[in-house]
């Protein structure tokens, strides 16, 4: 019966059913007929499976991981919630979530959130800037090939080899490269306009736009050391305490997607692709340890573009490849 109306409800807007609307209505069913611990409603209306899934962009690295972080001094009592966006307020892109749009770039998406995040701690709340997705995705070939997919360390390498420089996000007009392909909606009844499908990779530029005062070579950030963390959640804990959020990546299975609130944990569906994102904190709801979560897909999105996913088991791989940076 649920979903019977929640398909009822999509066809009464005057919307066709397309194939990810129809997984969603049997997911968000399927999920919340459960009672576990997460709560699921139909996201991405009227998009087709394939358009999502191309959104997915964090692809395996043939040639391994960055360099495993040696010698970490832990922190012995470590806190049963931590909220980096609370631990440094005078750093305010760690409340910020950023859109990817039509485009697979959440490997570089996720790496400049959190190298954004920690020049700004690094500095005591003193440089506070964007760093460009727009450059990073366009400019690394190291890295993959840009709308269609790349690897999250190799982004960390690019930072600390290259550097990156600065751009906000679409129609910012902030630092040197903004981001150049359209916010739009992840959501339902969303107000940025529909996703329409995936266009090409924007052009590597090495030069910033015409108002930006500061050339493009001046303009970069660099990284003193880039490095991982493999399957040692109190490690992963330490490094986020200490110098801030950190990039992961997890595999997508067809109930993400429906996300709203709550503790995500894989519940049903296959494998849609990997993702890459941002880890600013963790805590315990009702006795469900998560971690906490920043996406790449706008604020409208599941909890004002947050979410929780379920920490300490190495859940959908999130603990498996932490990729982090030191600021030059």
């Amino acid at each position: 019966m649920k979903l019977l109306l929640i398909v009822a409800s999509l066809l009464a807007v005057g919307m066709a059913m397309t194939d990810l609307d129809i997984m969603q209505a049997t997911v968000v069913q399927k999920v919340n007929s459960l009672k576990t611990t997460w709560k699921a409603g139909i996201n991405f209306e009227g998009w087709q499976l394939d358009d999502f899934r191309r959104m997915l962009g964090a692809l395996k690295n043939p040639n391994g991981r960055l360099p495993k972080l040696e010698n970490q001094t832990r922190i012995k009592d470590l806190p049963e919630n931590f909220d980096a966006r609370e631990n440094w307020p005078n750093c305010p892109t760690i409340k910020e979530v950023r859109d990817q749009g039509s485009c697979g770039s959440c490997w570089a998406f996720g790496a400049v959130e959190a190298i954004s995040d920690r020049i700004c701690i690094k500095s005591k709340g003193q440089t506070q800037v964007h760093i460009s997705a727009e450059d990073l995705m366009t400019c690394c070939k190291a890295c993959g090939d840009g709308c269609n997919g790349g690897f999250p360390g190799s982004a960390w390498e690019y930072y600390k080899d290259t550097g990156i420089v600065t751009g906000g996000q679409w129609n910012s007009s902030q630092g040197c490269q903004p981001y150049q392909i359209k916010s739009c909606d992840h959501h339902v009844n969303g107000t940025k306009g529909p996703c329409q499908g995936e266009g090409p990779t924007p052009e590597c530029k090495h030069k910033c736009e015409a108002s930006y005062s500061t050339p493009y070579e001046q303009d970069k950030h660099y990284a003193l050391s880039v490095n991982s963390i493999s399957n040692n959640p109190e490690a992963t804990q330490t490094e986020i305490m200490t110098n801030g959020p950190v990039e992961a990546d997890f595999t997508v299975y067809e109930d993400f997607p429906t996300y709203k609130s709550g503790v995500y944990q894989h519940t049903t569906g296959g494998v849609l692709g990997g993702h890459a994102i941002k880890i600013l904190g963790w805590g315990v709801e009702e006795g469900t340890k998560y971690w906490l979560v920043a996406n790449s897909w706008n604020n409208e999105w599941g909890d004002n573009g947050f979410f929780k996913i379920l920490r300490g088991s190495n859940e959908c791989g999130i603990e498996s490849d932490i990729n982090f940076g030191i600021p030059k």
